[in-house]
């Protein structure tokens, strides 16, 4: 009887153990649609700050804008498939803007070139006057909204290649490794996707 007893809580002790880890499971799983939020929301923070830092600082900020950069370029790689493994699908505003967001980075990481002296004052305000323009008449297709970025971020590697080469050359290594890391997404839907974009719009 008493081995019965003992067994029976134990069993109990079990499921309960078992419904908890669940429970906690699902909990982590929707949380992470809000961690993906906030990291979207610290891309925004950082677009602003980019001025900032130009405005203060100049060209003595490039070591701060490339490790702006780089946590730019990291949140960006994790809010996505953060958001995919929440259990509760649903959409929130900042989460629906995060092309919007990623532009905003790189018009914010113009702006500080342009403060520092690493951009044509006459071409880049030139950039940003067309990208202005072209996004007002036609919207802000997907493919055209990567397209843009490019030349931004080409651009200002190559100023931290010539001014600092170790955190510049560590820019290409992080593009290389996000590629590998998520190996084959890049050939087999960023592409296809990105073309595919080009043809509808």
């Amino acid at each position: 009887m008493a081995s019965e007893t003992n067994l029976y809580y134990r069993f109990k002790v079990y499921n309960e153990f078992i419904d908890w880890s669940w429970f906690a499971l699902e909990e982590a799983m929707i949380v992470s649609k809000q961690v993906a939020d906030m990291l979207t929301g610290l891309r925004v923070v950082i677009a602003f700050g980019y001025p900032i830092i130009g405005a203060s600082q100049g060209a003595d900020a490039l070591p701060l804008a490339i490790w702006l950069l780089f946590w730019s370029w990291t949140t960006d790689a994790l809010d996505g498939p953060l958001a995919r493994r929440s259990s509760r699908k649903y959409q929130t505003w900042i989460g629906d803007k995060d092309l919007e967001v990623d532009m905003t980075v790189s018009v914010g990481l113009l702006i500080y070139m342009l403060q520092s002296g690493f951009a044509a004052p006459f071409y880049g305000t030139v950039y940003l006057l067309a990208l202005c323009l072209m996004f007002w008449r036609v919207g802000v297709p997907r493919s055209m909204g990567m397209l843009v970025q490019a030349p931004i971020y080409f651009r200002f590697i190559w100023v931290a290649m010539s001014n600092t080469p170790d955190p510049g050359y560590w820019l290409l290594v992080f593009i290389v490794g996000i590629i590998v890391v998520t190996w084959p997404r890049f050939p087999e839907q960023v592409i296809p996707d990105f073309i595919d974009g080009f043809k509808e719009t």
